[in-house]
């Protein structure tokens, strides 16, 4: 799943015709998370005339949640066409809230829509995002003198290193994506030289930022 990355809060500022856009855009995983924002933008900018809102959200085991609220504007010239901007992106989990204030010039239902869905799309394109993934858990026994060399050839391989533990040997676990676990266990055999071998450790869920987005 894409997303944003963990903890993300941004604002992004346009203007059209005199009228003012601010965009806040957060990372939301429930929806009472995403109400929230939405109040707290209302909050802290209670001069504005349009707070215009949505959400996409996606919980395990339940069907994705959608949101969109046009907040006084002309029926289906704001929150639609923010939500089809979430959408387009492919992120889930995020809330975006577009604070207007009116320049006094009137923007047209066609405005209108260009105007909110480009504040999200603008937004979206300073985001810092992530992507979620469900990964297979390795786990391995080391001798202390191989431990180094052999965490250090595993992460050149790909895998993520999830902890060591160090003791009279060393307890290493590592997350793969399953189809690459038969292919980091004979790197590990080479390693070693027959001395180590992998065990499975369940499966854990991780989110590895996405490349060539904002750092």
């Amino acid at each position: 799943m894409l997303t944003l990355r963990a903890g993300t809060v941004l604002t992004h500022e346009t203007e059209v015709r005199r009228s003012r856009f601010l965009t806040t855009l957060a990372r939301t995983d429930e929806e009472a998370q995403a109400r929230r924002l939405i109040d707290d933008v209302r909050t802290t900018h209670p001069q504005a005339r349009h707070h215009c809102s949505a959400f996409l959200i996606e919980e395990e085991g339940r069907n994705l949640l959608q949101h969109s609220s046009d907040d006084g504007e002309p029926s289906g010239t704001a929150g639609a066409p923010m939500l089809e901007a979430l959408r387009a992106s492919g992120v889930r989990n995020v809330t975006a809230v577009v604070t207007r204030w009116f320049g006094g010039i009137l923007l047209g239902t066609g405005g209108l829509v260009r105007a909110y869905s480009g504040a999200v799309t603008g937004a979206l394109e300073d985001a810092p995002l992530a992507r979620s993934r469900r990964l297979q858990v390795l786990s391995t026994t080391l001798t202390p003198a191989d431990a180094g060399r052999v965490e250090a050839d595993l992460r050149a391989s790909g895998a993520l290193m999830l902890g060591c533990e160090w003791g009279p040997q060393v307890l290493l676990r590592v997350a793969v994506d399953e189809g690459d676990a038969v292919r980091l266990s004979r790197r590990l055999a080479e390693a070693t030289r027959g001395g180590a071998q992998f065990h499975p450790a369940g499966t854990t869920t991780l989110e590895v930022d996405e490349p060539g987005h904002c750092t």
